[in-house]
């Protein structure tokens, strides 16, 4: 009865703050400081100051801001621009056309970017316009921009997989790969859905303007392969034991400048603008992680995670229905919080769970990070939206419509996953 009137009152002081529009890491901390100064007889005070920098001080966590960095960089060069004439050229063949190229695009950017609405934004500014211009539906070019962008939350670097790998103790050279598959498995949903809604839909599909011989295509893929180098060059450091997610990260960095460099979009300002940009968005996820650290530790110490994994545990759920309602959870949470803050606020709740139900966290990672993605595309928090909705002036109900079919490959995608998990073990098994 004392876990009950405990979860009440801790939820009321949490909802109280996150309506109260206070930040959500201060909100996480404040609540484990309410939990521990009323519900434990342990000093709330040095337990906060102990937990707060040990979150900090995570060598760990290092490869959060070289990424985010990494992300910045590239956002302000002409990333976007040379990947839509690099790969215009071999898409115009497909059904669909150059409708492919947002979720290509996407999928590039998503590898050397590791946030979905960086993601979105950088695509989405040269492909909006330039489809728009060359007559495609308007329903059409936002869907697959809006669904493909979420790859930036799976394919690595990931921001979210950084931070569940922190919360759960996990490999993050691991856990980026084990997104690699399943990201690349979406990726390819997304442009089989453009293929049959364009092979239905024939007289909405503008024909080709241009045709290249082989060689003229080859000659347009130069834009790529600085790019693709970069890639290749984080993706294989991991896979090989070159260097750690850390290290990676800063060749990343060091990749990214000189590509900006060559692509003369590195002056002192964008330098300047780069570094701030990274540290602000940093310092964001920095408080999330800390109050959810202390969360963590007061969450602990009342003894709520046992208790509720015992209480899961007796209703004798099987794994499949247990991940079935974790999956609509997640899906409901999603809808009112963004992917970080979603999984620093439950993992202290769902691991013990997760594990008594004999659920690989590996597995469970990618789970949970598709299952988050799903949220960038849901009103009425979702990222993805509001960066569409501020490049196309639409509404938010109609471009989350428009994404719909997304949303519903991302929930196959897991289907897919629960049945052939070795989609997701297969890369970290090899490393």
């Amino acid at each position: 009865m004392n876990e009950v009137f405990a979860s009440v009152a801790l939820i009321v002081v949490l909802m109280l703050l996150l309506g109260g529009s206070v930040w959500v890491g201060l909100t996480l901390a404040g609540v484990a400081w309410f939990g521990m100064e009323f519900f434990t007889a342990r000093a709330a005070g040095d337990a906060m100051a102990m937990t707060i920098w040990g979150s900090a001080s995570s060598w760990t966590l290092t490869a959060l801001p070289l990424f985010v960095w990494m992300g910045e960089i590239l956002y302000r060069t002409n990333l976007s621009e040379s990947m839509f004439r690099g790969l215009a050229p071999w898409v115009n063949a497909l059904p669909g056309r150059l409708l492919h190229t947002n979720v290509i695009g996407c999928t590039i950017f998503a590898s050397v970017s590791g946030s979905s609405a960086a993601t979105c934004a950088t695509v989405g500014k040269i492909n909006i316009p330039e489809l728009k211009r060359r007559g495609y539906t308007e329903a059409q070019i936002i869907g697959s921009l809006g669904g493909p962008a979420t790859l930036g939350l799976l394919i690595p670097p990931s921001i979210i997989l950084i931070v569940y790998g922190v919360s759960a103790e996990l490999s993050i050279s691991k856990l980026f790969m084990a997104g690699v598959l399943p990201g690349l498995l979406l990726a390819v949903l997304f442009s089989g859905w453009i293929m049959i809604w364009a092979l239905l839909n024939p007289d909405k599909v503008p024909k080709s303007d241009t045709s290249l011989s082989l060689g003229q295509k080859l000659y347009q893929a130069r834009h790529l392969i600085p790019v693709v180098l970069l890639i290749g060059s984080v993706i294989l450091s991991i896979y090989t034991g070159f260097a750690t997610a850390t290290e990676a990260a800063a060749i990343g960095v060091v990749g990214a400048l000189v590509l900006s460099a060559s692509q003369k979009a590195l002056t002192w300002e964008t330098f300047k603008a780069s570094l701030f940009g990274a540290t602000r968005l940093y310092c964001m996820i920095a408080l999330i992680l800390a109050g959810a650290a202390f969360m963590t530790l007061s969450m602990g110490y009342i003894g709520l995670p046992r208790q509720l994994a015992e209480f899961v545990g007796g209703l004798n759920l099987s794994p499949g229905m247990l991940i079935v309602v974790l999956g609509i959870f997640f899906i409901v949470l999603g809808c009112f919080l963004d992917g970080i803050s979603t999984i620093v606020l439950t993992m202290s709740v769902v691991l013990p769970i997760i594990q008594a139900a004999g659920i690989d966290p590996l597995w469970f990672g990618i789970f949970l990070v598709i299952t988050v993605e799903t949220a960038q595309i849901t009103p009425p928090v979702g990222f993805n939206l509001f960066v569409l909705q501020s490049m196309t002036g639409k509404q938010i109900t109609y471009i989350a419509k428009v994404c719909a079919p997304y949303f519903l490959l991302m929930i196959f995608l897991l289907t897919i996953l629960w049945f052939f998990p070795q989609i997701v073990t297969a890369l970290p098994s090899q490393m």
